[in-house]
């Protein structure tokens, strides 16, 4: 297991430029962690070549977007398909990891047995098809880039859950399910579904990285070539540190399924950097996004970061308005201590901290522990105005404006192949970085 790092202040300010590139190598979606980098390329001056994922028809061809599709996007784009995965792929026989599900039923799920030559087939496929994709890919690249410029590689590639019907009510019962509702994670974990979807886990969020390092290749040596130098960044997960009880301690959210995969990202990254490629995993903290909201829960861990804004932007009027915000967010009587303390509370408890054990990460659920969790999350939305608008919203997006720029200046001069960036340094950037609105 990769040895915790953490990065405890705001690196020396990038030298990105004008002329200089970056690469979003994966499709730039609202309310994620890379809008934030992207924010801190356009400040720089730098041209951002987006890329997509491309779109599946009705039948399921994958496709590139079409002109009404586009006609938004900023230019320059490559609209070359880089989707990642196998759940779609056919195998010699026309059928797809998906056909095999189709008519499993709810209450067969954990029985469902999958044909494994038929998904290695269609694993290889997908692994050929992106490959083939991204050297397609790579070639239009090349002439986005001018001599002698920066270039800086975001990975954008994660998830990669089987697009089967059975999988979501599945989910669910996994992530929110309690009482006799409760599914273990384990449960999942070792059934063929799950087994299918650990593997897809693998293509998507790690093994894209290490194709994008490979094909790159070319780039990369005339960059190099030609007075530039290639900067390789992606997003992590790997548990987080807080503020409790006035100290940053790490803890994470449980049950976390694409960890197996973040770890084999961080070490595409290692190895990579032990070759002199400047690449980068940085595991950021837990937000929400368009696609976290079956996982109830990891938004509990955004709380604390008040409490590190309140001691770490004491004299920033930046933080002092940020905090101010939240407050504003919570019913009449209810203050932001309140919350934290619950938050401390939740973190620190004797049961939730058997299921936050760094080194037997990424651990699997238990019964108690998901209706600890899920509790608690309820308690702490009840306490809001309005359920629609959460402090846990508004700390989303300050966290990938935080990590875009701690992100950003690090990959200039990168130190270690993988980071943890903690609510300290986040919220050191938050209150140092940006005026006051």
């Amino acid at each position: 297991m990769t040895t915790f790092q953490a990065l405890r202040e705001l690196p020396a300010s990038a030298q990105f430029k004008k002329g200089d590139v970056m690469v979003v190598f994966g499709e730039l979606f609202s309310r994620g962690y890379a809008n934030g980098i992207v924010d801190q390329a356009e400040k720089s001056g730098m041209t951002i070549v987006r890329s997509t994922v491309g779109r599946r028809d009705a039948d399921g061809t994958l496709r590139p977007l079409t002109t009404e599709e586009l006609q938004n996007w900023p230019k320059p784009y490559i609209n070359i398909p880089l989707e990642a995965g196998f759940d779609m792929e056919p195998a010699a026989d026309g059928t797809t990891p998906v056909d095999q599900l189709k008519s499993v039923k709810m209450s067969e799920w954990d029985s469902a047995k999958l044909d494994w030559s038929k998904i290695e087939h269609s694993r290889k496929a997908g692994v050929e098809r992106f490959r083939k994709n991204v050297t397609a890919y790579m070639r239009e690249l090349d002439a986005l880039i001018p001599k002698g410029a920066n270039v800086l590689f975001v990975h954008t590639m994660a998830g990669g859950v089987p697009r089967a019907k059975i999988f979501m009510p599945t989910m669910n019962k996994v992530f929110k399910g309690t009482g006799d509702r409760h599914t273990a994670s384990e449960m999942l974990q070792k059934s063929d579904m799950g087994k299918f979807a650990d593997q897809n886990f693998d293509e998507v969020t790690a093994h894209t990285f290490q194709h994008l390092l490979e094909l790159s290749h070319p780039i990369r040596e005339r960059i190099e070539r030609d007075g530039g130098r290639a900067h390789y960044i992606a997003y992590g997960y790997h548990g987080t540190e807080v503020l409790v009880r006035g100290e940053y301690r790490w803890q994470t959210y449980t049950p976390y399924f694409q960890g197996w995969a973040k770890m084999k990202l961080e070490k595409h990254a290692e190895d990579a950097w032990k070759k002199g490629i400047r690449a980068q995993v940085f595991n950021c903290p837990e937000i929400l996004t368009n696609s976290s909201s079956i996982f109830l829960g990891v938004e509990l861990s955004l709380y604390p970061l008040m409490g590190a804004l309140q001691r770490e932007g004491t004299k920033s009027p930046y933080a002092q308005k940020l905090v101010q915000k939240c407050q504003s967010l919570l019913k009449d009587g209810v203050t932001i201590q309140d919350v934290l303390k619950a938050t401390d509370a939740y973190i620190t408890s004797d049961l939730m901290q058997r299921y936050m054990k760094y080194d037997l990460w990424p651990q699997h659920n238990g019964k108690e522990q998901m209706e600890c969790m899920l509790d608690s999350s309820a308690h702490l939305i009840s306490l809001h105005k309005d359920e629609k608008q959460l402090i846990t919203y508004l700390l989303s997006e300050e966290v990938f404006k935080a990590c875009g720029e701690v992100m950003f200046r690090e990959a200039w001069n990168p130190k270690a192949p993988v980071w943890w960036l903690g609510h300290d340094v986040l919220a050191k950037t938050l209150a140092t970085s940006f005026p006051c609105p």
